[in-house]
């Protein structure tokens, strides 16, 4: 089988007994880091299948296995890695007789890298701080690419002794771990990371739309001001396929709308005034009913261009 995992230099650090909750695509290749980077790790996922696959995987390393439910899997773990879906799903992986938080030995550490809401992030933090455990939320950046090449950015609010307990072992899969404050800081980064995303790519699908209607050679100009202010990552890296109109990858338009979903929710709260980012949010809502609910984020330009284009 092909590793989901790519090659590459791991800092030495002591190795841990960790576990690992949620085997999507960002979580999976998240685990593998942490074997090739000598920690024990045992994993749970939902679909037990998905797990056994994961262990199976990771076999040769002797220091991989898989667990029934979360609680078996955090057993004797010293810090416990998260990557699920949403703030509902968090909860059901945390709390519960066989939840995470039932079974974790007090002084332990759990690290959530789902991106959910700022609210959950504090919740859960109480809650383990009164069983004491601690609570690091800690979602990431880099997508399904930076997962596998183990190049994360990971944005980290809790307590700074927490933080510093698991920096080395989080930088298995990371090019940064970085603590940004209290609890919930890290989730509301990831949330500042997701408005300018959104306005990043609506502004290039404009520009892409408007070139190609001007007739301009969008590959050549693109190559032109990539070298100028208007780069970005998302033009370097999105640019040439949105030209070529292919969306079958990447960061999909459903996640991202729950992202922005946590957003507009937050400015709700603190005040906030986000109008480019809510307009953005409904533009995604025009490409899911259009079918493009996995399609990449920058999927948006479908939207400016006339139908057959």
């Amino acid at each position: 089988m092909t590793s989901s995992i790519n090659s590459r230099n791991y800092d030495t650090t002591p190795a841990r007994k960790v576990a690992f909750l949620g085997l999507g695509v960002m979580g999976y290749p998240m685990a593998g880091h942490l074997i090739a980077a000598g920690h024990s790790v045992r994993v749970y996922n939902r679909t037990t299948a998905k797990a056994a696959a994961w262990e199976r995987e990771f076999a040769s390393s002797g220091r991989a296995s898989h667990a029934a439910t979360p609680r078996e899997a955090v057993k004797d773990a010293d810090i416990v890695f998260c990557c699920v879906g949403n703030d509902d799903d968090l909860r059901s992986v945390v709390l519960g007789d066989d939840g995470a938080f039932a079974g974790m030995h007090k002084g332990a550490i759990f690290v959530d890298h789902t991106t959910a809401s700022a609210q959950v992030a504090r919740e859960l933090y109480a809650d383990a701080r009164q069983r004491g455990l601690d609570f690091v939320d800690a979602p990431v950046s880099g997508g399904q690419a930076g997962a596998q090449n183990g190049q994360l950015t990971v944005m980290c609010g809790g307590d700074q002794a927490a933080f510093d307990a698991v920096q080395p072992t989080g930088m298995a899969f990371s090019r940064a771990f970085t603590r940004i404050g209290d609890s919930g800081a890290g989730q509301l980064a990831k949330m500042v990371n997701q408005i300018c995303i959104a306005g990043l790519v609506q502004g290039l699908s404009e520009a892409i739309a408007f070139g190609q209607q001007a007739d301009l050679d969008m590959n050549v100009v693109l190559d032109v001001i990539s070298k100028g202010a208007a780069q970005s990552w998302q033009m370097e890296n999105r640019g040439k396929t949105m030209v070529q109109g292919k969306f079958d990858f990447g960061f999909a338009v459903d996640w991202m709308r729950k992202d922005l979903g946590l957003v507009l929710d937050e400015a709700k709260r603190n005040g906030a005034r986000v109008p480019v980012t809510a307009l953005v949010d409904q533009f995604y809502g025009d490409v899911q009913q259009a079918g493009g609910q996995r399609w990449d984020t920058s999927s948006l330009i479908t939207r400016l261009r006339k139908p057959g284009a």
